[in-house]
């Protein structure tokens, strides 16, 4: 069997935690199992790059962004070799140039375009295990580039398919997918088994178990993933096609706090608008969530919408300069705000599931500031203080408890 394993920061974090990981991958080697590893840069390494970065640039240009981050995985990769080969298996670590990781050009938040296997194909023949950097590959322009944080997921995903793996295993600090997020909800439950489409909507909307785009990857090309943690024996949650024929109302609760709402006041009530708004935002790789837009009064209109909140700094001045294309009499923000989410394939079936969310957060005094939904998710913004006892209140009301 060809087994694809990755671990987060937190399961390389220092030494002990490095050589726990590298006993776990040796027991499935010793299996006789072929061993691919994928490793996150240890601990708040990034985070420490990005803040060293600022000291010199506020700034900085995305490229050299790139070039920066990827030596976090650089130095996870080596160090796990240094430590399988001092328990006496031979290892060998790769970069994404090493193994030819090919990706778009757009620094920062790259998207993978074909993964070269040959090189990995031969250090597996060879009896080794493989132990490649996630989060990021090379461009045409042969520049380092990096996928979005939480992109390491997407790297394992992206070879358990080129490599036709049996397994696609993601470790990380938690022991699996949980009704809502344990530190806010500590009654909630871990799940056995969650569909794509399900995990989908809960990378999306704030669970940080996995990248969401490693999620759409694995749909596409038909991956089962399976969450666990690298620090228990714990069983994890499976994620999988559905195969429930009774799905439960509602799987979860997420919450994002990464969030900004946007409001452009006063534009035209004419056809075009919007697209020229989202056009303009799309271009410059501004993903946008909620969007309202008001009734028409004296030939004007309102238009609201969210972005991460890392992004509007870059929205606002985008849409500044163009306020006159766009018509706009006023363009506002604000970044109080936070996104709550219940998620369930089986709410598609069931009516009156929106009504028991908006009750439960009326009865904890909570206002809606916007709404969204989708067949299997329903997504409310409100106050950023709101939020942790929005969770409990709606996670209680669908009974997710333990």
């Amino acid at each position: 069997m060809l087994i694809v394993k990755k671990f987060g920061g937190s399961s390389v974090a220092d030494k002990d935690r490095i050589y726990n990981v590298a006993r776990r991958c040796i027991e499935e080697y010793e299996k006789g199992n072929e061993v691919v590893v994928v490793l996150s840069a240890m601990g708040k390494t990034t985070d420490g790059l990005i803040a060293k970065a600022r000291e010199i640039n506020p700034n900085p240009p995305k490229r050299e962004m790139d070039m920066l981050l990827a030596t976090g995985e650089q130095t996870s990769v080596a160090l796990m070799s240094m430590a399988m080969s001092a328990l006496g298996v031979p290892a060998v670590s790769l970069n994404a140039a090493q193994v030819a990781m090919h990706t778009t050009s757009a620094y920062g938040m790259a998207k993978l375009k074909r993964i070269d296997t040959e090189r990995i194909r031969h250090e597996l023949d060879a009896r080794k295990i493989v132990i490649i950097t996630g989060f990021q590959g090379v461009n045409k322009y042969d520049d380092i580039t990096t996928l979005g944080r939480g992109g390491s997921d997407t790297t394992a995903v992206a070879l358990a398919a080129a490599l036709h793996a049996d397994a696609c295993e993601i470790y990380t600090d938690v022991d699996g997918v949980y009704t809502a997020d344990p530190r806010i909800v500590p009654n909630a439950r871990k799940l056995a088994e969650v569909s794509y489409d399900e995990m989908l909507e809960f990378a999306s909307l704030g669970a940080k178990v996995l990248h969401n785009r490693s999620v759409e990857m694995a749909k596409r090309y038909g991956v089962q993933l399976v969450v666990l943690s690298s620090l228990t024996r714990a069983e994890g949650t499976i994620i999988k096609e559905e195969t429930k024929v009774e799905r439960m109302l509602v799987s979860g609760v997420a919450a994002d706090k990464n969030v900004a709402r946007i409001s452009v006041i006063g534009v035209k009530n004419e056809p075009g608008i919007a697209f020229k708004i989202f056009n303009l935002l799309a271009r410059h790789h501004i993903n946008v969530d909620i969007i309202i837009q008001s009734i028409g009064r004296e030939e004007r209109k309102d238009i609201s919408f969210t972005v991460a909140r890392t992004d509007l700094q870059e929205a606002m001045t985008l849409l500044n300069e163009n306020r006159e294309v766009l018509t706009a009499q006023t363009i506002a923000c604000e970044e109080g705000v936070a996104k709550i989410s219940i998620i369930g394939a089986g709410m598609t079936s069931n009516p009156g599931v929106a009504a028991k969310m908006f009750e439960s957060l009326y009865s904890a005094n909570v206002n809606i500031k916007m709404i969204a939904t989708s067949e299997i998710r329903i997504t409310v913004l409100i106050a950023e203080e709101d939020v942790n006892r929005a969770m409990r209140t709606v996670h209680d009301a669908f009974d997710l408890a333990d």
